[in-house]
């Protein structure tokens, strides 16, 4: 089958013909239509973070298509099911986290194009307990960015604990960010855009944002205590320090900065003002399988467009390229089949 496949740190993609996989008891073989491009993606092929991938590595977490084999013991999961592999391949099932919803935090998990080969190539296998049922009424290019910036930014947000008719504020419009804005409003949420690049701050209006931020030339968190006395949450997607910094400043006594994005940083929290004005930072790392099913029903019932670009496998270089360089407004889908 043909794949992209990632040899070297920092070196360009192969498009390779590799070995079909096998599956086992409790694996699905799905042939991939679409994969949807993430920023972590590009992590995985530069060796960026402290944990790294296998490699070769067939990169890919977004990807949607048909089950074409089952084995044994695959449940409700059968041939001819439309289906997604999410970044949260399996995890064990049996440890505090699991048992107890949060399985993301399972220390024996593995990821979809991370620690085992994803959905850049024609076919992937996966545990059928662990891939998702793809709506009737979305097509597999819609569907694909919501198996992770879909479910990431709508677990960032449950998390939050912020409630119908709150501020929250999204720091950064991109492939994750114009989704976060839409999540936000269909969960009720006034919603504050910010980011540095104008064409993106347009784009949040289109997408319900109630008002905009440009941090390129304004202090983002000054205007917003003066513009609605601080926000409940910030929901920081974006990849910078300075955005982090600024998205914490903007929290209101009581509110929360749930941290997503992954800048190869450090994060300086001021222990004074989080103490003082009882602030909670943190982490959200995509969502649970119940998560996924949530995010893509309020998607299914016409909620969340996210705005998609298509290109070929063959191409995938180009678009991590310009996905490095900031160049994409909301999010790349990859026609494989």
């Amino acid at each position: 089958m043909k794949a992209a496949v990632v040899n070297e740190f920092n070196k360009k993609l192969e498009i390779q013909d590799v070995a079909m996989p096998d599956i086992g008891y409790g694996e699905i073989l799905v042939k991939i239509h679409t994969c949807g491009v993430c920023h972590t993606d590009l992590h995985a092929a530069h060796g960026d973070w402290p944990v790294k991938p296998k490699m070769p590595l067939i990169p890919g977490h977004e990807g949607v298509g048909i089950v074409e084999q089952a084995g044994d013991g695959t449940g409700s999961i059968k041939v001819g099911d439309r289906v997604g592999i999410p970044w949260l391949y399996s995890a064990c099932g049996e440890c505090e986290y699991c048992l107890s919803g949060r399985e993301t935090l399972c220390p024996e998990q593995l990821n979809a194009g991370y620690s085992i080969d994803g959905a850049y190539a024609e076919y992937c296998k996966a545990p059928a307990k662990y891939v998702a049922k793809v709506p009737e009424a979305l097509s597999f290019e819609e569907a694909a960015p919501l198996f992770c910036a879909g479910v990431t930014t709508y677990k960032a947000l449950k998390i939050s604990e912020a409630i119908p008719g709150d501020w929250v504020a999204i720091y950064g419009i991109g492939g994750l960010g114009h989704v976060a804005v839409q999540y936000a409003k269909a969960m009720g949420l006034n919603v504050i855009a910010v980011d540095i690049k104008d064409e993106k701050l347009e784009m949040a209006k289109d997408l319900g944002a109630d008002l905009t931020v440009n941090g390129l030339n304004t202090d983002p968190a000054k205007a917003i205590h003066e513009k609605v006395g601080g926000v409940q949450a910030a929901i920081s997607v974006a990849v910078t320090k300075k955005a982090f910094e600024q998205a914490y400043s903007s929290v209101k006594r009581g509110g929360s900065l749930v941290v997503v994005g992954l800048p190869n940083d450090e994060l300086p929290i001021p222990i004074f003002d989080t103490v003082l004005n009882g602030v909670s930072v943190k982490g959200s790392i995509v969502g649970t399988r119940k998560d996924l099913q949530e995010c893509l029903e309020l998607a299914a019932q016409g909620k969340i467009k996210t705005m998609i670009e298509t290109k070929r496998l063959e191409d995938v270089n180009e678009v991590l390229d310009r996905l490095e360089k900031g160049d994409i407004n909301g999010r790349i889908v990859l026609n494989i089949s």
